[in-house]
Formats: structure tokens, C-alpha cells, sequence
């Protein structure tokens, strides 16, 4: 064999016994560990006992009498021991002998059958009862508003969309939410005969928000407004109109189970002094262009018109709008022929008339500069004449008249009383 070979067969014997010998100590040392924690502490009080007081000799049966059971046979006492390997319990068994209860009778030298074996349980320590743990409330099922009503604080409508100056509002609470299109529609043919517009306001439980009702919709209502408007172009609420949608009111509060809080009877001079208000601002503005000798043509028309944002209404009108989608000013013709896709292709007319609606414009002096300006390139590239009614020709000067004295001044009581020119409460009110 070669040194090599030889060298190898050390190493590998040398690694075998170093194995064996930390084995051995492994064991040793957990022997010392086990000893130490199951070496008794103190005496044992019941084995000293048992020492100093003889046990009473057993009474055995007589022959003829049947054997106890086996339960009924005094047997020595075992204590809870730990589970630890073979060796330690053998250790532990010889050095610890079984403690035995002095009140119970010795037993028998004669050799006791080992028991079965039992599994070791560990002694019971008492603890005191800890409190009760508070018991955590049921959880609460999700339901749709639909199911279960929840009272969410709905506040005043505002003014918006219902204004007590402007309506005179009905307000219902239902005991039972009811689709906003079998609402609007219970009452439609005796309002129909009405002469002003009935608004409808119901209460969105879900977003929390007063809105209009629409007669298509499913929004289930439980809190509803409705308001008569008093006041329109037409002139006040008459006192037929008023007995005939209070009198559908009440019909409609008997159909969903609901009381009808209506206001003081005091409407008719409230809508009479509306309607004069109305009428001190109610304004309308037109700038005339006619022409000098020669007719406009209606595609020429179409093409300026529409260069400068305008769009051809069903009305027959060329509407401005601003970015919100509200109407700024208009234009129709001065002859009594509306626009109109068709007709503009053949259409020519003598003059232009340029409107603007001074209640329902908001910046009233502001548009009216814009429509102005307008109305002038009209003019130059049509070859006509800005005049007014009395085809009186219309300068700078006469021009910043009408924008101080009839819309400035309007537009500024309306603002001191509470209605801005172009609000939706405006938008209402002059329709």
C-alpha cells in the first residue's frame, strides 16, 4: 500500500473515533442536564409520613367471595413524569422511587402485574377565571336603500332648483320610496291643463343630493317637492291654476300615503309682486343690419354666421352659446321668413337683426360689446347699415347708451334683488 493509501486509513479512523467520542459526550451531558432538573428539591412529605406510620395490614376476602375489580384494588400512585429518552427514565426510575398515599393500604409483596401503559399527562394548575371577553356584536347585513330606510338628513332644496320666491312648493314625506316616473306621472293629465310649469324635486338617498325628477326615471323617492311656478312671461299664476294643482297635490299625497305641507295662501300677491319686478328688467336688445341696395344672400348668411360659432336652431335662430352651453345672443331675419337648412340655399333677404335677452345673459355688458363687434364685420362684409327700431343708424355713442342704461342698470336691480341675471332662477322666471 502506498503512503497515500495509508495516510487516508489514519484520517478515516481518526474521524471515526473523534464521531464516537462526541457521541459519548453528548450523552453524558444530557445525562448531568436530566439529573439536575429531576432531582427532588425538597422532601416528600407523604413518603416521610409513610415512613413513620406503619401501614395497616390489608384485609383480604374470603376465599368464596368474588375478587374486586380491578379498579377497586389499591394501586400505587404515579407520578407525572417528563417524556425523555430511554436512558434518562431509566436513570430517573432508580434513583426516585414512587411516592405511595399514607391512607391507603400497602400492597401485597407478592409481585403486582405492570399496569398498561398510560399516557403521561401533565398536572392541572388552577388559574383564577379570567373576566369574560366582551362578546362582539352581530354584523350588520348591507342593504340597499331600497330594503331598509335610513334616515339621512336631506336639508333645504336649494334655491337652484326650487325657490319659495318663485314656486309655490308642495312637500311630501313617503312612507314607502316610489319610483320618480310613477310620481311625475300620477298627476300628468290635471296638471296638463295648467298654464305654468310644474318642477319636480326628489331627494337621492344614495349621492345624498337634492335632483329633478325626470319622467323616465326609476330613482326611488321618499322626500318630494314640487313647485308651481308663479311667474313667467305669460304673466302671474291665475286662482284657477292654483285650486287645480293644490287639488292634484292633495290626490297625489292620498295615492302614495303621504301628507301634503303646503304653504300660506298668501300666493296670488306674492306672484303679482314678482311679476312686477319682472317686468321693470324684462329687456330685449336687437341690433338691425339692413342693407344699402342690395339683398343678403342666405348661403353668405349661413357661412358668417357659422365662422363666428353660431349654430341653426329648430327656432329658426343662429345662437351663440358660451362654454357652459347657455345662450349669449342671436340672429334671425328681419323679414318674416325663419332660417332654415333648406331655405338658406335660396333664401336672400334685406336685412339681419341681432337679439340678445338681458335677464338671461349673465355679464350682460360684456356679451353685448361681443355682439356689437360682430354686427359690424356683418355689416362690412355684407355691405349694410347697423340701425336701430326707427332705422336710425347706430354709432360708438349710441351703442355704449344702450349697454349702460338697458342692460347695465337692469342686470344690476336684478342682482340687488336676489336674482342674477342668466341664474337658473332667472332662466325660470323669464321663459
Amino acid at each position: 500500500m502506498t503512503e497515500l493509501q495509508l495516510g487516508m486509513i489514519g484520517l478515516a479512523a481518526a474521524a471515526v473515533a473523534g464521531v464516537v467520542g462526541y457521541n459519548k459526550w453528548q450523552e453524558y451531558r444530557h445525562r448531568k442536564v436530566a439529573e439536575s432538573v429531576l432531582k427532588p428539591q425538597h422532601d416528600d412529605v407523604l413518603l416521610e409520613r409513610s415512613q413513620r406510620q406503619p401501614a395497616p395490614e390489608p384485609v383480604l376476602p374470603p376465599a368464596d367471595e368474588t375478587p374486586a375489580a380491578p379498579w377497586e384494588t389499591a394501586v400505587e400512585r404515579q407520578e407525572p413524569m417528563f417524556a425523555e429518552p430511554p436512558a434518562v427514565d431509566e436513570v430517573v426510575e432508580a434513583e426516585i422511587p414512587p411516592p405511595v398515599y399514607a391512607d391507603l393500604p400497602a400492597p401485597e409483596p407478592e409481585p403486582v402485574p405492570e399496569p398498561e401503559p398510560v399516557a403521561v399527562v401533565p398536572p392541572v394548575v388552577e388559574t383564577p377565571a379570567a373576566e369574560p371577553a366582551p362578546v362582539a356584536p352581530p354584523p350588520v347585513r348591507a342593504t340597499a336603500v331600497e330594503e331598509i330606510h335610513i334616515d339621512v338628513p336631506a336639508g333645504d332644496v336649494p334655491s337652484e332648483l326650487l325657490d319659495p320666491r318663485l314656486e309655490f312648493i308642495v312637500a311630501m314625506e313617503l312612507v314607502e320610496a316610489v319610483p320618480a316616473r310613477q310620481i311625475v306621472q300620477s298627476q300628468r293629465d290635471t296638471l296638463q291643463r295648467l298654464h305654468k310649469p310644474v318642477h319636480w324635486i326628489g331627494f337621492n338617498e344614495k349621492t345624498r343630493e337634492w335632483e329633478r325628477l325626470r319622467s323616465d326615471s326609476e330613482l326611488p323617492v321618499r322626500r318630494l317637492r314640487v313647485g308651481l311656478q308663479l311667474v313667467n312671461r305669460l304673466g302671474p299664476v291665475s286662482g284657477g291654476d292654483l285650486a287645480t294643482f293644490t287639488g292634484a297635490m292633495q290626490a297625489l299625497a292620498d295615492e302614495l300615503t303621504a301628507v301634503a305641507d303646503m304653504p300660506p295662501s298668501r300666493v296670488l300677491d306674492q306672484a303679482a309682486e314678482i311679476d312686477r319686478f319682472c317686468a321693470a328688467v324684462d329687456l330685449e336688445i336687437g341690433l338691425n343690419l339692413v342693407s344699402r341696395g342690395t339683398a343678403f344672400p342666405g348661403t353668405k348668411i349661413r357661412a358668417l354666421a357659422e365662422a363666428a360659432g353660431m349654430t341653426l336652431g329648430l327656432d329658426g335662430l343662429f345662437t351663440r352659446h358660451d362654454d357652459a352651453g347657455r345662450a349669449q345672443f342671436c340672429l334671425q331675419n328681419y323679414e318674416s321668413t325663419q332660417f332654415s337648412p333648406d331655405s338658406l340655399r335660396s333664401l336672400s333677404t334685406h336685412g339681419l337683426t341681432f337679439l340678445l335677452d338681458v335677464p338671461r345673459v349673465d355679464h350682460g355688458e360684456r356679451v353685448f360689446q361681443q355682439m356689437a363687434e360682430l354686427a359690424r364685420r356683418f355689416a362690412e362684409t355684407l355691405n349694410g347699415a347697423l340701425v336701430d327700431d326707427n332705422r336710425q343708424p347706430l354709432g360708438e355713442a349710441q351703442l355704449d347708451h344702450i349697454r349702460r342704461e338697458f342692460i347695465g342698470k337692469p342686470q344690476a336691480t336684478m342682482q340687488s334683488f336676489g336674482l342674477p341675471a342668466g341664474s337658473p332662477q332667472a332662466l325660470r322666471l323669464f321663459s
